[in-house]
């Protein structure tokens, strides 16, 4: 039976961790404690595969993708984009996505870092956890290549989606653990550092190309607790800011 976020603890703005400077040294009387570690899957767990932008406007359009893109400088949330239109609108809205998806299914590539920040994790006995907007079947085709499984990993069937904190949320509830012991790790502004703030974990945005360094991201109220540019610095992350043990 699915986990249902009571509509009370949805309505309850928790307030995150205050900034953290990248990879700043913390005092071991000021680390926080960290039991779980939960990932977005495309462009952090998986290298980027599927061309977002044009996924977008295949969706809206041209001419409605440039006014959607102008008014949300953090990124397009196609998902939500479609939510009001006509049934017949969006089972067709759907099927492009769906389509745009698969064909990224054929390019999976695993992140390089990942496999070895996993084991990481499981040395340290730190649980992982997955969500992403993405697909069951992308989540499948990932755990098979990647040879290892996160769990929870939900992905899209689990609503509301992200940057709603409810997944983040369901995964600290199933881990019976405080948000505040958790960081959510992604490459998306208005996605995984939005969902993790508004559950009151901590935040890492993994920004591989520097494009989160314009000065267009800088006026929004998204800054992450921490910032890399490859999964292999999350390791020494973790070892500097937080405390590790079981």
């Amino acid at each position: 039976m699915p986990f249902l976020i009571p509509k009370y603890l949805l309505s309850i703005r928790i307030k995150s961790p205050s900034p953290i400077p990248r990879l700043s040294l913390m005092s071991s009387a000021t680390k926080a404690r960290l039991r779980g570690v939960v990932f977005d899957m495309d462009g952090t767990l998986t290298v980027p595969a599927i061309d977002f932008a044009a996924m977008y406007k295949a969706v809206l359009g041209e001419e409605e993708y440039i006014r959607v893109k102008a008014e949300n400088p953090s990124g397009i949330d196609i998902l939500h984009q479609i939510e009001s239109w006509t049934p017949d609108r969006q089972r067709k809205a759907n099927e492009v996505i769906l389509d745009f998806e698969r064909q990224g299914l054929d390019r999976l590539q695993i992140m390089p870092g990942a496999a070895e920040l996993c084991g990481f994790l499981d040395s340290k006995k730190i649980r992982r956890g997955l969500i992403t907007r993405n697909v069951k079947e992308s989540v499948d085709l990932f755990h098979q290549r990647l040879g290892m499984m996160f769990a929870p990993a939900l992905s899209r069937e689990f609503r509301p989606c992200k940057p709603d904190p409810a997944p983040l949320l369901h995964i600290c509830s199933m881990w019976e653990v405080k948000p505040s012991e958790v960081l959510m790790v992604g490459d998306s502004l208005k996605d995984d550092i939005t969902c993790g703030k508004r559950a009151g974990a901590f935040t890492c945005l993994l920004d591989e190309k520097g494009r989160y360094g314009s000065p267009d991201f800088a006026k929004l109220d998204l800054e992450p607790n921490f910032k890399v540019s490859s999964l292999a610095e999350v390791h020494s992350l973790l070892e500097t800011n937080f405390d590790l043990e079981p």
